[in-house]
């Protein structure tokens, strides 16, 4: 299983700490660096500036969603962005939300399965052979993309459900998880895409599992304070239902947490059950957390 950092700083910190925060990871020998499209810094953008100064580590998102951004486009700076960090770039789109895609964006969070499929049915073809001529009734792509040093990157889905890990499986590389924990994991994730993967003879199995960790020696504290930070989690119904599939309250009921031997165990268990890869959200109060936590996933390494 490889480790990598999941980085919330892009959207809170400056882009020169988000290249540091990166610089780092890679000089501590961690396989990936991801971070989120959420209302900071465009991901994509940030990850081309990180791939022209850290030459080495993985760069992935997690996630783009789909809705305000055509299939064309965002193949462009997919491809613009594999480009700019040699190949190391690592795509992941998800739906994200109703009340975001319709509240925010003015867009109809209807059929969001089919939605999905039509979508990577122009995307992967962009990607590709950059060329697309596909019409479906949500999304309508025909068109060609130039850019040159571009080739495919890897492509996650944010799927959950049973039939959007269907159709991941059938269109991209793997899965991209959130507040989803080990149960669900083993029980539900990762052998609906396996077995879906074995049907439609692709090799789709890439589960990259994402979780808070904190080293700390007041557990109930720490879990605490996820259910506070991740209360939004708990409320969105794609994520209550992973919650509910794992008997988990609150987000906090699912972080990695205690001795640095606790989450090392609980962290390795995860490529016991197929987890391919793992990366830490890493949370804590003060510096001796921070740095205890961070020494225990460099151990891993």
């Amino acid at each position: 299983m490889r480790i990598g950092i999941n980085d919330g700083t892009l959207n809170d910190g400056s882009l020169d700490r988000v290249i540091e925060n990166a610089r780092t990871a890679e000089a501590q020998g961690f396989a990936s660096y991801w971070v989120s499209q959420i209302f900071g810094h465009d991901a994509m953008t940030t990850l081309a500036l990180i791939g022209r100064e850290v030459p080495r580590i993985e760069l992935g998102v997690a996630v783009v969603p789909t809705y305000p951004r055509h299939p064309m486009q965002m193949a462009q700076q997919a491809l613009t962005t594999n480009a700019a960090t040699d190949g190391r770039f690592t795509l992941g789109i998800g739906l994200s939300h109703q009340p975001v895609v319709e509240g925010m964006w003015g867009y109809a969070f209807d059929k969001p399965v089919r939605h999905m499929r039509e979508y990577l049915s122009a995307l992967m073809p962009l990607l590709e052979d950059q060329s697309v001529r596909f019409a479906g009734d949500t999304v309508t792509a025909r068109g060609d993309v130039t850019v040159r040093g571009g080739t495919r990157p890897g492509v996650m889905v944010a799927a959950l459900g049973e039939q959007m890990l269907k159709v991941t499986a059938q269109f991209a590389d793997g899965t991209l998880t959130w507040c989803t924990g080990p149960k669900t994991l083993a029980d539900h994730t990762v052998p609906t895409l396996r077995a879906a993967a074995e049907q439609a003879g692709r090799d789709a199995t890439r589960v990259a599992a994402a979780l808070p960790v904190c080293v700390t020696g007041d557990v109930a504290a720490a879990q605490g304070r996820a259910a506070s930070v991740f209360e939004i989690y708990g409320q969105l119904p794609s994520y209550r239902k992973m919650l509910d599939r794992e008997g988990a309250a609150t987000p906090g009921d699912i972080v990695i947490a205690g001795s640095a031997d606790e989450c090392r165990e609980r962290i390795m268990a995860l490529g016991d059950i197929g987890v391919t890869d793992f990366s830490a959200a890493e949370f804590a109060t003060d510096p001796d957390e921070r740095a205890a936590t961070r020494e225990m996933l460099v151990s891993l390494l």
